[in-house]
């Protein structure tokens, strides 16, 4: 199969999802130790790959193997709890331990609670995958710890006396943490007729909302958006108390999802969602040498008159995405089991997906809006 990897927004310089120890064997995002030669392994965030890991001159100091730098790194200091984190943060950062990804988070499960460790660790596995791309993408991932005023905080919650609710709200996002309980999860999906809920779903969706405060709100987007998403100065509250007494009968046909037609905030954060979940995992399919241009089945692909500018590496990107998912979920059925990938993208949701992309680029290249 070709190794070539596809041009995705998700990874404008190339970079692979596919790890490799210093012995040769495969290793993946997840791994602190090679199964096979037992080396210690390393997540480094701004060179975005893992790394077999050697002593270094100061005490529980790590050097990275098969790298040009000569940096020292040391494990962040929840590597050894609850969270199992497998990322590095540099010897003399100043911070409390901590990498780049933990330092997020605002309040963590009681874990005097033993069934709060397992919950938090499906979260953290989740939120290290979210913070990794937005790093990638080169989009401003800040602690609030760092910048009260524009910082991105999480909180994670488990419901006693009052309801949690997973939501955003300036800069904060909340996770009720028994999302992280797979048959709770399935019993609110089902409930609330969505065809896909995780973790990292949830994570995708409400840091969708933070950025669009970073980078719509009283920025020279705003009219554009309001074009492709509508208003989001109608009645948020009103909208949602609308959409589920009477949903939009006709959202197909307009966006990716039923919730997606609520407020055009929700828009946003579901083809935002969307754009990360379609960029991710185009990556690592080809990180992995999937040649998907092979597949051999006939297909209309969407064309030029869908975007909102002429984009050729956009089209290739959302083309290819239809192409592999028709698959996928061909594959799944064959095992008995859901869809893969539960919606369809209309010319609509498209165009709206391009403009995320065109966002996310400039804001990449340190642009402005054109």
């Amino acid at each position: 199969m070709s190794s070539t990897l596809i041009a995705t927004p998700l990874a404008p310089t190339g970079i692979p999802r596919v790890y490799k120890c210093k012995c040769d064997r495969p290793v993946f995002f997840t791994n602190s130790v090679c199964l096979a030669c037992k080396t210690a392994l390393g997540y480094e965030p701004n060179l975005a790959s893992i790394f077999p890991l050697r002593e270094g001159a100061e005490p529980s100091s790590w050097l990275l193997t098969g790298s040009s730098s000569t940096s020292l790194y040391r494990h962040c200091s929840n590597a050894t709890s609850a969270s199992a984190c497998n990322w590095l943060t540099p010897w003399d950062s100043g911070v409390d331990g901590r990498c780049i990804s933990c330092r997020l988070n605002r309040t963590i499960p009681n874990l005097s609670d033993a069934s709060n460790g397992e919950r938090w660790r499906k979260i953290e596995v989740a939120k290290r995958r979210l913070v990794s791309s937005l790093l990638m993408l080169g989009l401003p991932v800040i602690p609030r710890d760092e910048d009260p005023n524009v910082g991105l905080g999480f909180d994670f919650l488990r419901p006693d006396q009052e309801k949690v609710l997973t939501g955003h709200a300036g800069g904060i996002i909340t996770l009720n943490i028994e999302e992280a309980d797979d048959a709770t999860r399935e019993g609110i999906r089902e409930r609330l007729h969505e065809p896909y809920r995780s973790l990292l779903g949830h994570l995708r969706h409400e840091v969708g909302h933070y950025y669009w405060d970073r980078l719509i709100l009283d920025s020279p987007w705003i009219d554009r958006f309001r074009e492709l998403f509508g208003d989001e100065r109608a009645d948020y509250n009103e909208a949602l108390q609308l959409h589920y007494k009477q949903p939009k009968s006709d959202w197909q046909e307009h966006f990716v999802s039923a919730y997606a037609s609520s407020h055009p905030w929700e828009d946003w954060a579901e083809t935002w969602a969307h754009y990360l979940h379609v960029g991710d995992t185009l990556n690592t399919s080809s990180s992995f040498g999937m040649n998907i241009e092979s597949v051999e089945m006939s297909f209309e692909g969407f064309t030029e008159d869908t975007l909102c500018q002429p984009d050729d590496d956009f089209l290739h990107f959302v083309n290819a995405w239809v192409r592999f998912t028709a698959v996928l979920n061909e594959i799944c059925r064959s095992m008995g089991l859901p869809d893969f990938y539960p919606f369809v993208l209309t010319k609509s949701s498209i165009r709206k997906l391009h403009f995320v992309h065109l966002v996310v680029l400039n804001r990449h290249a340190g642009l402005e809006c054109h």
